[in-house]
């Protein structure tokens, strides 16, 4: 557990010496920022349902730019072979690099807790709702972090992992448009991978059980997949 903080904070501290992280960092909650006054100028309520679900959107674009370096560059630049040699096991690799990653995508969604304050200064919001759907932005963040990560360890090209990790997650979050051409437990399949409808019911404060196993399984086999990816990977090196 200790080797992977270890890589955790390195992985973090990488980030930081990174331009694109400022620069996602800037972007994104000018961005966020841009979608939440324009939606409550809109709606002219307290809420902030509206506002995880464009968040929700524009995670599609921002985490793969997060996650495209994590294995990816370690593998172009030939440290990957540092890491194999060093006595870690590859579990805390996998563990500590997403850790490292969810913790800046934490960052920047505690970012935006300004706009909790601003609804409860100006209005009367439910925090109950509110806090559900942090719960569930927060959640689908990290799924979408694993996915990318995931992505990363397939790749010793950081444009490649990119485009990987976008191609699945707009496959996940569009998937719901299939279910009218399947029917019976096909179209079931494509509406219960559907990311939106989950975060919907988290923004809502509608949370079911399926929601609360969809996040945690979903980034469980993600990391159980670049586990098995990068054990095969070095087991061909050996």
């Amino acid at each position: 557990m200790n080797k992977a903080l270890a890589i955790a904070h390195k992985e973090l501290a990488a980030c930081f010496t990174s331009a694109m992280a400022y620069i996602v960092l800037v972007l994104a909650s000018g961005i966020f920022s841009i979608f939440f006054f324009m939606i409550i100028d809109q709606d002219r309520e307290a809420v902030l349902k509206s506002v995880f679900q464009a968040m929700e959107f524009m995670l599609l674009f921002i985490v793969p730019l997060l996650t495209m370096r994590t294995f990816a560059e370690e593998r172009s630049s030939g440290t990957m072979e540092l890491l194999r040699t060093a006595p870690l096991r590859t579990v805390s690799i996998v563990l500590g690099k997403y850790a490292g990653i969810l913790a800046f995508y934490t960052l920047l969604i505690a970012l935006t807790f300004v706009y909790y304050g601003i609804i409860e200064y100006f209005g009367t919001p439910d925090r109950g709702v509110v806090a559900s759907g942090y719960v569930g932005i927060w959640l689908e963040g990290s799924f979408f972090v694993a996915v990318g990560v995931m992505a990363s360890s397939w790749t010793a090209n950081q444009l490649v992992a990119a485009i990987t990790a976008y191609g699945i997650l707009f496959l996940l979050y569009f998937s719901s448009a299939f279910v009218k051409y399947f029917s019976g437990p096909a179209g079931e399949v494509f509406r219960q991978i559907a990311t939106a409808g989950h975060l919907e019911n988290f923004s809502a404060g509608l949370v079911t059980a399926g929601d609360l196993v969809y996040y945690p399984a979903g980034i469980l086999l993600c990391l159980v997949l670049t586990l098995l990816s990068l054990e095969e990977r070095l087991w061909h090196q050996e």
